[in-house]
């Protein structure tokens, strides 16, 4: 048993040692090939874009050891091409030679892989006048506060527009950019953001790829006062009396601001014209005038009666 176990491990030994034996053999040996590339177009004029382009790729004939044919196809994936050595054909469209560009080409691929021949004798490409506009970002908001706190004023997105470059007919269909969806919870904080531009399309050019959101967040407060409230458009020769000449005014402000509150911060009004025009034997107290940073404003109540004097 340990015989054949022995023989066995040394046939093995010695198949492996062969199989690496002709690897090398074969793969020392020169080869001619197509290899074919990815094309990346570099160098492209400011006023311009590009459209579309056909074909992608570039076919090589080649010529190198079997080693180095293999290592180019595994990790030379691209050939850039010069976009500034374009001939102009006609208006939008553009052609290469690529042999022009041997030399520039040949240097790109991998030391010892020689070209031979570039299958593809002209690259069409198709290129636009790069047009440019200004265009809103939008925020994309998912916000959950802590309890009791809340937005104090309203979200900023910094700059809250955006230059974009591109084909016109691209641009004519964007009206706004989207931000990148912005997410948080238990906040009770002001908070600053940065966050990424959604770009609409890899031809399209920003000035700017993130944008910086903040808000500013407070702990908010239930308050209430008594306020005195007017009796307007009373004819002269009427008198009326009210059983209360105050009403109760409830609100919902900042803790930061609620010192900024006072009894004057409102002006509540009866109209008594409009009361006798739809016939009610009651004042209707209305907010005329309160603070922009108070929201949530209740009064109490909602009908003041009255009596005529004689």
């Amino acid at each position: 048993m340990k015989t054949s176990q022995t023989i066995s491990k040394s046939f093995l030994g010695f198949l492996l040692a062969s199989f690496l034996i002709w690897v090398l053999i074969t793969f020392s040996k020169e080869y001619k090939t197509v290899i074919n590339y990815e094309v990346n177009f570099i160098n492209i004029p400011q006023k311009n874009i590009l459209l579309e382009t056909t074909p992608q790729k570039i076919a090589l004939y080649v010529n190198g050891s079997g080693f180095r044919l293999f290592w180019s196809q595994l990790f030379d994936e691209t050939i850039s091409l010069d976009v500034s050595k374009f001939t102009q054909q006609s208006k939008g469209n553009t052609y290469i030679l690529p042999k022009n560009q041997l030399s520039t080409i040949q240097e790109q691929v991998m030391s010892g892989v020689t070209i031979e021949s570039i299958l593809k004798d002209t690259l069409f490409v198709k290129m636009g006048f790069l047009k440019s506009k200004k265009v809103p970002l939008k925020p994309n908001l998912n916000i959950n506060y802590q309890v009791g706190y809340k937005l104090l004023g309203n979200v900023t997105v910094s700059p809250d527009s955006v230059v974009i470059s591109g084909a016109e007919k691209q641009l004519k269909k964007i009206e706004f950019l989207e931000l990148e969806s912005l997410k948080l919870s238990n906040v009770k904080t002001d908070f600053s953001t940065n966050v990424a531009i959604v770009k609409p399309s890899k031809n399209i050019k920003l000035t700017t790829s993130k944008a910086v959101i903040s808000a500013k967040v407070d702990k908010f407060t239930e308050g209430n006062l008594q306020v005195p409230f007017k009796i307007v458009n009373l004819p002269s020769d009427i008198k009326i009396t009210t059983l209360s000449e105050t009403v109760l005014v409830t609100f919902v402000v900042a803790l930061s601001q609620f010192s900024r509150v006072s009894e004057a911060s409102f002006v509540i009004e009866c109209d008594y014209e409009m009361s006798t025009k739809n016939e009610l034997g009651y004042l209707i107290p209305k907010i005329v005038l309160k603070p922009d940073f108070v929201e949530n404003i209740k009064v109490i109540p909602t009908k003041i009666d009255y009596l005529i004097q004689k």
